[in-house]
């Protein structure tokens, strides 16, 4: 938190704090899910001004309880942080909108710098560790952003430790690439409780060094890869390493 915090970056969960989906890996709690709160796009602008932040990330619980799984309420929060903090860099952690274009539509529409959505795993391991998600449906939000605005940055993040072949990622890698995915981050999956699912094994951290070079290889501009990344890690670093390849 202190890292982030020392370079003006901060990451804000909207919508409640509760999911729709039981993600086995996940803390997250199911539970009662009211409507979104109407001022908490204004709010989440004023407390990133307050803290003075020059990256700000926004992600949320799954709502697919609602009928555009809450994109407007995304599009709505970018729209008053950017009106707040016209210089701010504004990257989005969307969830998949069950595949609904429309929904994507309404949150690049907001012109967000960075479109990011986690694949989380390996194909394979998706019955078991994401059973309310599909992979092929996750790489399709990523391509199909890319094909709305070209412009935005897209980012995708990956667990170790779930019990994933190394071929397994080797072919997750490129198929992100293939989806257009510009930044990764590769971290350690922690167990959250005895209730979810078990570690798998502990990577080390030359391995980490190990698949960024690997992902580095394959197409991505941008990686960060170690046993404490996770998804808005040096966040603002990885846009400005992808931008300057660009330029």
């Amino acid at each position: 938190m202190w890292e982030c915090f020392s370079r003006h970056t901060s990451t804000f969960l909207i919508m409640g704090p509760n999911c729709t989906r039981n993600c086995r890996f996940c803390a997250v709690e199911q539970g009662p899910l009211g409507p979104p709160d109407p001022e908490e796009p204004a709010r989440v602008a004023e407390a990133a001004r307050e803290m003075k932040l020059k990256y700000v990330v926004i992600t949320s619980v799954t709502r697919d309880d609602l009928a555009d799984g809450g994109a407007s309420h995304f599009a709505e929060t970018v729209r008053q942080v950017k009106n707040k903090i016209p210089d701010a860099l504004v990257e989005i952690l969307i969830p998949d909108f069950l595949g609904d274009e429309k929904a994507l539509n309404i949150v690049m529409e907001s012109s967000p710098d960075v479109l990011n959505h986690n694949i989380e795993t390996v194909s394979r391991l998706y019955p078991s560790v994401r059973p309310e998600a599909d992979y092929r449906r996750s790489l399709a939000v990523l391509m199909q952003a890319k094909k709305i605005n070209t412009s935005v940055f897209t980012k995708s993040g990956l667990m170790l430790g779930l019990g994933e072949l190394s071929g397994e990622v080797e072919e997750t890698l490129k198929d992100l690439v293939k989806a257009g995915c510009n930044m990764l981050t590769i971290g350690q999956y922690l167990q959250p409780s005895k209730k979810h699912i078990e570690v798998d094994r502990f990577v080390s951290p030359e391995e980490f060094d190990g698949w960024r070079k690997t992902a580095l290889e394959t197409g991505f501009s941008e990686v960060a890869s170690g046993p404490f990344v996770r998804s808005s890690y040096h966040a603002k670093e990885l846009y400005q390493g992808v931008l300057s390849n660009v330029s």
